[in-house]
């Protein structure tokens, strides 16, 4: 098969294209179906693996790509975690530990969900990990409930559009911050309520004015760093921030006297090491509540740009950019 690797940590040269033996098919009792790859979405963690800041877990494979969509050509159909009833021939997409930039993946059936009704191979594709991630930290651990309002940082990214669909489609309030006007623009076209440019704008002091004064209920935050302590500022009283990514760094000073009075959460995750019993919940959750928005064409993926397999670098190259707005999608 051919496949993607990467061949020493760098940048986005060092993906390059090469063959390796098929993998085996999954055995009985292995919960695991094997796909034929028909398209892989890019994300910002296979950016971080190719630099050697995002460690393969163990057991996972050292191919880059993290969400597949493709057609089922093997593996334990019969294991309990098909919940979704899948057969051969079957296309899914799904969320995996690795492995996404071939022409097979191996993946646990329990993260493989169908196809939406009406929807294409890259649109399939674009879904699995920025769903996952979204719905996973928004609702399940951030907990946003009816009548709550969103603050995402970096509303253009693959994962900030996300959030503005699902929160959207769901009657909440969303507020984004983004790094250009063409870019905010670009958010309220998607249905952001209010985007804030971090660049020109004090984004605390815009959401006291766009919420008079309560502040927002929970906040998806990919910066982390000096972010936090005005996160914390302009969140309501029992307000949440859920935390993703660090990519403004790792250590944050806050007034710790503003979350024990106002009885705030800070808290985050990481979906990769994840069981894949929590994944699978995470799926069911998304089958019942979102894919029927999908189905009824009320839901959309936004796909940005579309690369083939041969093209990952340049992939990589404009994700590094961060010009896109949405997702970016390899053909396979």
């Amino acid at each position: 098969m051919r496949v993607i690797e990467i061949r020493e940590h760098g940048a986005p040269e060092v993906l390059v294209p090469t063959t390796r033996p098929d993998p085996a098919l999954p055995a009985k009792g292995s919960g695991e179906v094997l796909i034929r790859v028909l398209a892989a979405g890019i994300n910002r963690p296979d950016v971080l693996q190719r630099k050697g800041h995002y460690p393969v877990p163990a057991g996972a494979s050292d191919i880059p790509g993290l969400e597949v969509a493709g057609e089922i050509i093997g593996g334990d159909l019969s294991h309990s975690d098909n919940v979704f009833s899948l057969k051969l021939g079957d296309k899914v997409c799904a969320l995996v530990q690795g492995g996404g930039y071939a022409d097979l993946c191996i993946a646990p059936i329990g993260q493989c969900l169908p196809y939406p009704k009406g929807f294409s191979d890259l649109e399939a594709a674009a879904l699995p990990e920025t769903f996952f991630t979204v719905w996973s930290n928004v609702f399940m651990r951030g907990e946003l409930s009816e009548g709550e309002s969103l603050l995402v940082q970096g509303g253009s990214s693959g994962i900030g559009v996300t959030a503005i669909l699902i929160a959207k489609a769901l009657g909440h309030q969303v507020i984004v911050t983004a790094g250009t006007d063409e870019k905010c623009a670009a958010c309220v076209r998607l249905g952001a309520d209010f985007a804030i440019n971090y660049k020109t704008q004090d984004f605390v002091e815009e959401i006291k004015k766009i919420t008079e004064g309560k502040g927002v209920n929970v906040v998806l935050d990919m910066v982390t760093g000096s972010y936090v302590q005005r996160e914390i500022d302009c969140l309501a009283d029992d307000g949440r921030i859920v935390i993703i990514a660090i990519q403004g760094g790792s250590k944050a000073e806050v007034n710790t006297g503003q979350i024990l009075r106002r009885r705030l959460t800070v808290t985050g995750s990481t979906l990769r090491p994840r069981s894949v019993a929590f994944k699978r919940q995470i799926a069911m959750q998304l089958h019942e509540r979102i894919w029927p928005l999908l189905n009824s064409g009320n839901l959309k993926p936004v796909i940005y740009k579309t690369f083939s397999l041969e093209q990952a670098s340049e992939a990589h190259r404009l994700m590094e950019s961060s010009e896109h707005v949405g997702k970016i999608v390899l053909t396979v």
